[in-house]
């Protein structure tokens, strides 16, 4: 069984007890998560398309931790000028432990 929800303004593919990362929320670690916005639900044979949202679905999470990704360096520099900027960047991402699937209704 799997479902695929919309979190953060993007789509993710959800499996009971996998993990996957957001974008930050500001939760602490150990809180939990109902995230309602799920557009398909598939388990073995059938599968529940939402249109958009399936009405009365929702994923069970739990948040595990909240990490930063690898930095990204943005570099500027402008041509037979004495310009030059380095910048790094860091996103905060939150780790959520996917619980359960309730496909209601």
């Amino acid at each position: 069984m799997y479902a695929i929800i919309e979190a953060c303004g993007k789509q993710y593919k959800v499996l009971p007890g996998k993990t996957i990362m957001v974008e930050k929320l500001s939760l602490d670690k150990g809180a939990d998560v109902t995230l309602d916005k799920v557009l398909v639900i598939t388990e073995e044979n059938t599968s529940i398309y939402g249109s958009p949202y399936i009405n009365g679905a929702k994923v069970l999470a739990s948040v595990e931790d909240t990490v930063k990704a690898p930095k990204v360096i943005v570099y500027k520099q402008r041509p037979r000028k004495v310009y030059r900027k380095r910048r790094g960047h860091r996103q905060s991402y939150t780790a959520l432990k996917i619980k359960e699937i309730v496909s209601g209704g």
